[in-house]
């Protein structure tokens, strides 16, 4: 269905007609009776929901932690996921969707689930909800303790919004900027944008009625060097996209950088300008959390040193006060982790986060100067995308990325420009070298050209690409920031 993009909540009776249109993409999609589904998710018991669990975090002043998990078949996903609430301690579940469901490519998952049940063992990457449709949903979540969220990457996500959020799960990650932009070369952010309003549309619905339903913009985009007043500015702008469809529930996410000043600040900085930005537009009733996601880049092979990244990141996310972390496994480098390493990442980042419990340093005079360089570098960006919009932060997200005022680094989609470099600084804080098009005041370019020459005299070598390139390999060769050669010398 061909509508004109704004950032107005979706008419009653155009969304209804365009549901009629997402139901009948799959068989599985007769099987969901919205007044049915309300009654369901009623009944499941509080401490099943994502969103009091998250809530009562913020209460107690502790950092929950949640796992990646996805297999072809339910009966083992269950296991999978019964196996890290029992034996890793995971707060929160998830289930994550395979590649062919994120591509809506249902054939071919049907496929995959069948060469499965002949093998014995996943052949896909993930959970094929859309597949299964909203009763196995509902076998799986309902043999859990804990809440369960989907995660995935799906630039056209309706249909499995519809299926799983009957089926009992009860928080929902990605939009149509982060779910598009760093995942797909070819989908447009007006089309994405659009449907995300629409999986936005009916999870306000569901609120409507009673049920409260987390959202999670992804954070991490393409989990590669992001500066982030970068990932901090997407996460707003696609959690005022979902509160304007009526979401109530959203928690704003970043990905580790690994400095731990810069990490720190950023979480500071994103929990801040979220709420801040929600009561400029309105929405002084919308609930904010944060989620830091541990390392998202290259990993070590060797299992000690992985569990060294893990527990970094671990650290990092517990002395910010995140309402949750996202964790790695030492398995990181090898592809699909098996559950007890799965499992084990969940242990030794539960220990960190317990041992941190009652140390915060959001206050200290390096994190809030920090927090205030980036604070002000996501208002410019922010003003700026506001502006192009005209007031509408829908159209001004595609202006945005037209006019390369948001670009991310590293990014496959021929909408985004690819003109932003980030580079590591002489500390590891994450730098901008090229600027591209971004709308940054003098001062705050000034900044960052003179953090990259301090690292740049102290190696000896001009501020280049080649710092890009020796940054992205850094810590899968045990370092923060790539230095030449010469300067990283391994001990032992």
């Amino acid at each position: 269905m061909e509508t004109k993009l704004k950032n107005e909540r979706i008419p009653e009776g155009e969304f209804m007609a365009e549901r009629q249109e997402v139901l009948a993409q799959w068989p599985t999609g007769s099987g969901v009776d919205f007044k049915e589904a309300v009654d369901y998710q009623l009944k499941i018991p509080r401490e099943k929901c994502f969103g009091e669990k998250l809530q009562k975090a913020v209460a107690d002043k502790v950092t929950l932690i949640q796992p990646r998990a996805g297999v072809a078949l339910y009966r083992e996903q269950i296991e999978l996921l019964q196996y890290l609430e029992d034996k890793g301690g995971a707060d929160l579940l998830p289930t994550t969707i395979d590649s062919y469901t994120r591509l809506n490519r249902y054939n071919e998952v049907e496929v995959g689930i069948e060469k499965s049940k002949i093998s014995g063992r996943s052949m896909l990457n993930g959970f094929p909800a859309v597949n299964y449709g909203v009763n196995i949903c509902r076998i799986v979540t309902s043999a859990l303790r804990n809440p369960v969220q989907v995660r995935h990457g799906t630039p056209d996500a309706r249909l499995l919004t519809e299926i799983t959020m009957a089926g009992g799960f009860t928080s929902y990650e990605g939009g149509g900027i982060s779910y598009n932009i760093p995942y797909s070369k070819n989908h447009s952010v007006a089309k994405t944008i659009r449907h995300w309003q629409y999986t936005d549309r009916l999870i306000g619905m569901y609120e409507e009625a009673g049920v409260s339903i987390n959202r999670e913009p992804f954070g991490p985009l393409t989990g590669t060097l992001i500066p982030p007043c970068i990932s901090n500015s997407v996460a707003i702008i696609e959690g005022l996209l979902a509160a304007t469809q009526g979401v109530k529930d959203i928690t704003v996410g970043y990905g580790q950088c690994g400095n731990l000043i810069q990490d720190i600040a950023a979480i500071r900085a994103l929990d801040r300008m979220a709420k801040k930005y929600m009561h400029k537009y309105g929405f002084d009733d919308t609930r904010i959390t944060t989620v830091f996601h541990q390392w998202m880049g290259g990993f070590p092979q060797d299992e000690s040193k992985a569990f060294g990244v893990i527990s970094w990141g671990a650290a990092a996310a517990a002395l910010a006060k995140a309402t949750k972390v996202i964790v790695k496994t030492p398995h990181e480098a090898y592809g699909v982790p098996t559950k007890e390493a799965n499992a084990s990442g969940l242990r030794a980042t539960k220990q960190l986060i317990s041992m941190l419990r009652d140390q915060d340093l959001r206050n200290i005079p390096e994190v809030i100067n920090e927090s205030e360089i980036i604070e002000a570098e996501m208002k410019c960006i922010l003003d700026k995308v506001e502006e192009l919009g005209k007031g509408d932060m829908a159209l001004g997200a595609v202006a945005g990325f037209e006019a390369g005022v948001l670009d991310i680094p590293f990014a496959p989609n021929r909408n985004n420009a690819g003109k932003v470099l980030p580079a590591r600084d002489d500390k590891g804080a994450i730098r901008i070298l090229e600027m591209g098009n971004l709308p940054f005041s003098q001062a705050l370019k000034d900044f960052h050209r003179e953090r990259l020459e301090e690292r740049a005299r102290h190696e000896g070598r001009p501020v280049s690409l080649q710092m890009v390139i020796d940054d992205v390999y850094a810590i899968e060769k045990g370092f923060l920031v790539g230095r030449p050669e010469t300067e990283n010398i391994m001990i032992g």
